[in-house]
């Protein structure tokens, strides 16, 4: 039995086997492009996958990415076709976390105009609302964003979420359903994008969604570039209804030198940083999928292949 490793992006062949080799000393470790017999290889993980590379793996289980957005992969015709688990902690990355609520705080206190006025030397005030007059919406409620919001939630603010389907089990209110997106964009003062990239979310952030959101309205998107259309960004940020924008993905990568967006004094351009997972991280949650796969039960994080995330 083999787990090949494919384009991970950190850490060296000696870290990775050492970190599998503790829980699971028999598994052999091999690193694409040097795949051996591919009738060993059982276990594929990657980033970046390259299905019309591999050679066929006829005895392959399960395959383990580390992307959280699976879209520009998961109808490719010749990946194949075992179960696929996204290698995301339980209770989601603390990077993601982090990175969520910094945003959250940094808008919620308007450092985007205090930056402004110390460029000016410019010793002024501006109105400032408390955590509980503060609504935050986040969209989707998948691993990534229920600490966060949970951490939102604790520290006063207003949070709800809104999900495709109900969530029997949040820990926020949850507008459920197409028919309740504009709800949650009615009551939301800042929202949150982390939702999976789909036919249905695509351009999901647009001029009728900024319209919906209250006047002095703010955007993160921890999702996907897609999901924002930035002419209507741009526009509505120019028209005074939305204060900021803090975009962490883009649409393309990187994002050009000619895009508006750099120069918009309403923006904050992020490189697709909010996280970053180690070996340390991964290693445990690519030995644990295999331990479920092994005992003949389901993958942790496992993807729904019809949903498409």
């Amino acid at each position: 039995m083999a787990l090949l490793i494919s384009n991970l992006m950190m850490g060296t062949e000696a870290e990775w086997r050492a970190a599998i080799a503790a829980e699971l000393p028999d598994l052999e470790v091999r690193f694409w492009p040097e795949t051996g017999d591919p009738a060993d290889v059982e276990y594929l993980a990657f980033t970046r996958p390259s299905p019309d590379d591999w050679p066929e793996f006829p005895n392959l289980k399960a395959m383990l990415t580390r992307q959280a957005g699976v879209d520009g992969f998961i109808r490719h015709p010749r990946l194949p076709r075992v179960p696929l688990s996204k290698l995301e902690p339980v209770d989601g990355d603390p990077m993601m976390t982090e990175y969520a609520v910094m945003h959250v705080l940094r808008l919620h206190r308007s450092m985007p105009t205090y930056r402004e006025r110390q460029v000016w030397k410019e010793w002024r005030e501006t109105a400032q609302k408390r955590p509980e007059e503060r609504t935050v919406g986040f969209l989707g409620y998948g691993t990534m964003a229920r600490k966060p919001a949970r951490i939102l939630r604790d520290m006063g603010f207003d949070v709800a979420a809104w999900t495709r389907t109900p969530k029997a089990d949040a820990d926020v209110p949850i507008y459920a359903g197409r028919d309740r997106l504009d709800a949650i964009l009615e009551r939301s003062d800042i929202v949150v994008c982390l939702l999976p990239l789909t036919g249905e979310t695509r351009g999901i952030l647009n001029a009728e969604a900024f319209a919906k959101m209250p006047e002095g309205g703010m955007v993160i998107n921890i999702g996907r570039g897609e999901h924002v259309v930035v002419d209507d960004l741009i526009a509505a940020l120019d028209s005074g209804h939305l204060y900021h924008a803090a975009l962490d993905v883009h649409s393309p990568e990187p994002l050009p030198p000619e895009s508006p967006l750099w120069d918009h004094p309403g923006v904050t351009v992020m490189p697709h940083v909010a996280r970053r997972p180690n070996v340390a991280q991964l290693a445990p949650q690519i030995v644990a999928n295999i331990r479920q796969r092994e005992a003949g039960l389901p993958l942790l994080q496992e993807v729904d292949r019809d949903a498409g995330y």
